[in-house]
């Protein structure tokens, strides 16, 4: 897990060389090289204070050794002769092993200034290798840096996640492991930790903890819970083999090197790592292993993956390919555990449909373990979960295990604290427990709180083998504090129009569409007004204090509801997709809105939807059917009060996100240049709404770009992943710039420009545009927070053609705008500041994400839950 120190000290080095080393892959060679020179030097260190010899740096050599390079008797010029001399030299060390010889290879110092040189070293030499990770660490907080980690769908996987799943897997040390694309190797540094620690006399599986957090690594031993674990069962040759047995494959040359590294100083001596494309190349294909553990990556480039044709599903998509690939590589008795995006789980593509019914029923597929969006925090926050594959279990049993983590030992944001909440270890034992009663053939009982378990013929039912847990849970009467009453106990649904017989047909009410509803915020503003007359036919009646709940695809689903406030002459009318609920005396308002958005709620309401395509609705009769815990008023305004208390904290919050804007100062001397000069638009193709569906690739349209926001959950539109071929000229992904160019005269949802800041894949759609740019020497962030300004918002408008109403802008009218470009020293100091604002703004947004989950564990506390 990336430490808040180990971001500083690269971010600190990084902003050390930058003015002698501009470019980003030489800075990540640069600080690379030096982080492998001081770890050397800190195991000889390790070494002689252990009563050894020095080994790295001994005879000719011993003057090149990092703690005397760091004597601050050495001049400046003699600190860089004899610095970049040792880079020329290390090649040449005989005791220097052929790996690290072949990392210094080439190497160069490419700058000569003392000052830099002593500076950065001064910050290196604040890394000690104390655990396994710290390279890692370093190395991958490096790429994400240059943007190549994210892009390509590969995010570090948290230790104690990977210790996890090796320790269910239990790797032995006779079998063959492999992690297919291995990145740094920490499935396979952790497996090699784990036999060592099952073949140490000091090892006792019935009493040790498992926490599956906070361990320690030296270089030669495993250090779990304060005991040292070297393997000492292990005879000479078993522990020869076990380096032999333990393969990783990696298609980039960058993390072979990191990965061959990084297990040589885990004691593994000969590491066994290829550059090889697991996807692309055919001549591994007939090798075979006992264990696989891996996170593959989860992206596919642009065009798709271009496989051989031995695998058994036809894709392009990388994450279906990898797990088909892992599924056809395990020997008869082999066993997987392989974390996987969302979309292998539930997505309707052929591909992804044909991978899970092999899986299931060709007894692959053992269970499933859905992990908590963020796990994956700093890098992204996207959904995963856990497959696991037992050739062996699977013919054992005609049933899917199905398990939950809520929590993982750590809170999901952006610097993943520790907290005291950890799911792991029950999991743990569940899996353990299971994997037994199968290897006996026994009954497995479990209780619904702790897994599930499908029957493989229930998920097979439909044809679309849908993974996902909670889609087979059944509905059952939940052991709650209070009494369960029906929604059509405790309110009025849809009250009738005839309520407002008599009154003046002129009067004038509040007018609410679609649109105007917030998603999962109970407050609305409503922005019309109409004379009753107009509305009293075709739309759908509600007062103040009534709750509004929309009941279509896939407005449902992302949350629009709200609870009438403030409605003129205390009356509305609205969309004919609205239910309305009007609390009786027995419920307060507010507390029956946050019923009908829970997640107990939704979950069920989705299983009951009716209809296809992007017309499917709740249905009424579950509406009025279903049950939910009825407190006494006095602790329902007590509940209410608390929840209260943190949707003050929320709005706040979400002010200053929603209106801060950055602020560029122009300077009147700097360079107007034709936007064009630097950029093209690319707009976007006018696909057909009859094709749209539920599920697949995401369509943007105007509605998703909000000034500086991309709102990817506001009025979702999908095309089916089989149309990606046919249109991958739209196809757009994360650090894309997107601009609105249509929209309503004198409103703020045109002329709105945002960053595709997920990890997905979408469509872009007609009249959103897409700057592509053509000049390589500017800033893009400049340019897009420039974009941003109300100044460009002005330019917009008035290069805009359309009616009174309806404003539209062109490719051509927006290329024509004229912006300031100032050097790119200064483009640079303006991202940099506005970057720092930024992350005060992603603060707040954290904030609103831990008190909306608290309203939320506020109401589930109602249930029991």
């Amino acid at each position: 897990m990336l430490d808040i120190t180990t971001k500083r000290r690269i971010d600190s080095a990084r902003d050390i060389l930058v003015g002698k080393v501009p470019d980003p892959k030489s800075q990540v060679e640069q600080i690379t090289i030096a982080l492998i020179y001081k770890f050397m030097d800190d195991m000889d260190t390790e070494s002689e204070e252990m009563g050894g010899e020095r080994t790295f740096f001994q005879g000719e050599f011993e003057k090149y050794a990092w703690h005397k390079i760091l004597d601050k008797k050495i001049g400046g010029y003699e600190l860089i002769s004899l610095y970049a001399e040792a880079f020329e030299k290390m090649d040449e060390n005989p005791n220097v092993p052929q790996l690290f010889r072949d990392i210094f290879k080439n190497a160069y110092l490419p700058y000569r200034d003392p000052e830099t040189l002593r500076d950065f070293l001064k910050e290196i030499n604040g890394f000690e290798y104390e655990h396994s990770e710290r390279l890692g660490d370093a190395f991958e907080y490096l790429l994400s840096v240059m943007s190549s980690q994210g892009d390509a769908g590969q995010f570090r996987t948290p230790r104690h996640i990977i210790d996890f799943m090796v320790d269910m897997v239990d790797p032995q040390k006779n079998e063959t492991i492999l992690d297919p694309a291995c990145g740094t190797s920490g499935f396979l540094i952790s497996s090699y930790k784990h036999i060592l620690k099952n073949n140490s006399s000091n090892f006792n599986s019935e009493t040790e903890e498992k926490l599956y957090a906070n361990q320690h690594t030296s270089a030669t031993e495993t250090v779990v819970n304060g005991k040292q674990y070297r393997g000492d069962q292990l005879k000479p040759e078993e522990k020869t083999d076990l380096g032999k047995n333990v393969l990783g494959y990696d298609i980039s040359p960058d993390m072979v090197r990191l990965s061959l590294v990084n297990m040589y100083l885990h004691g593994i001596k000969d590491p066994h790592i290829a550059e090889y494309d697991t996807l692309s190349r055919q001549d591994k294909w007939n090798e075979y292993v006992d264990v696989i553990l891996a996170n593959p990556p989860f992206m596919s480039p642009k065009g798709g993956i271009k496989p051989h044709n031995k695998f058994s599903i036809q894709s392009k998509r990388s994450e279906v390919l990898f797990v088909d690939y892992m599924a056809d590589h395990l020997t008869p008795n082999g066993r997987t555990m392989v974390i996987v995006p969302e979309g292998v789980i539930f997505q309707a593509g052929t591909a992804y449909k044909s991978l899970r019914k092999k899986l299931v029923d060709d007894n692959f597929l053992v269970g499933v373990i859905s992990l908590p969006s963020g796990v994956f925090n700093p890098y992204s926050g996207v959904k995963t979960s856990i497959l696991w594959f037992d050739r062996s279990l699977a013919k054992k049993t005609d049933k899917i295990l199905f398990l939950k983590v809520e929590n993982d030992g750590f809170d999901l944001g952006a610097q993943r604290r520790p907290i005291k909440l950890n799911d792991l270890p029950g999991i743990a034992q569940t899996i353990k427990s299971y994997k037994q009663a199968l290897i006996e053939e026994k009954e497995f009982a479990m209780d619904e709180r702790e897994g599930l378990l499908v029957e493989k013929a229930k998920i097979a039912e439909d044809g679309e083998y849908n993974l996902t847990g909670e889609k087979y849970k059944i509905a059952v009467v939940k052991e709650t504090k209070f009494p369960l009453k029906s929604l059509s106990e405790i309110s009025t649904i849809n009250p009738v129009k005839s309520e407002l017989k008599g009154i003046d047909q002129d009067l004038e009410v509040s007018f609410v569409p679609m649109a105007d509803l917030n998603e999962n915020n109970i407050s609305f503003q409503p922005k019309e007004v109409k004379k009753l007359n107009e509305v009293i036919k075709g739309y759908t009646y509600f007062a103040d204090n009534d709750v509004l709940l929309a009941k279509v695809t896939p407005c449902f689903e992302n949350g629009k509801a709200g609870l009438a406030k403030d409605l003129v002459n205390t009356i509305g009318f609205g969309s004919s997709e609205f239910y309305v609920l009007r609390s009786n005396q027995l419920i307060l308002p507010e507390l029956l809105y946050y019923f009908v958005t829970s997640d107990n709620f939704k979950n069920e309401a989705i299983k009951q939807m009716t209809g296809t395509g992007g017309l499917k609705r709740v249905p009424k009769s579950f509406l009025s059917s279903y049950e939910v815990p009825v407190p006494p008023l006095n602790i329902q305004e007590e509940i209410i009060e608390e929840i209260q208390a943190y949707q003050k904290i929320i709005n706040g919050a979400r002010q200053i996100v929603e209106n801060y804007k950055p602020i560029i100062n122009i300077n009147p001397e700097w360079e107007m240049v034709d936007l064009g000069s630097i950029l093209k638009i690319k707009g976007g193709y006018a696909f057909k709404s009859a094709d749209f569906d539920t599920s697949g690739i995401q369509v943007v349209k105007m509605g998703n770009v909000k000034s500086m926001f991309f709102d990817k959950d506001n009025n979702q539109a999908f095309l089916p992943n089989s149309f990606r071929e046919s249109y991958e000229g739209y196809i757009i992904s994360k650090g894309d710039i997107l601009i609105s160019m249509t929209g309503t005269v004198g409103k703020t949802d045109y002329g709105n420009v945002c960053m595709i800041d997920t990890n997905e894949e979408y469509f872009l759609n007609q009249r959103v545009g897409k700057f592509n740019f053509t000049e390589e020497s500017v800033n893009r962030t400049f340019i897009y927070y420039l974009a941003n300004q109300d100044y460009f918002k002005s330019e917009i408008f008035r290069n805009s053609t359309g009616g009174v109403r309806q404003a539209n802008i062109s490719s051509k009218q927006i290329e024509s705008i004229k912006v300031p470009l100032p050097p790119i020293e200064i483009q640079d100091s303006i991202v940099k500041q506005i970057e720092e604002e930024c992350l005060i703004v992603n603060q707040n947004k954290r904030l609103i994400e831990i008190f909306e989950q608290k309203i939320k564990d506020k109401i589930n506390s109602v249930w029991g839950n």
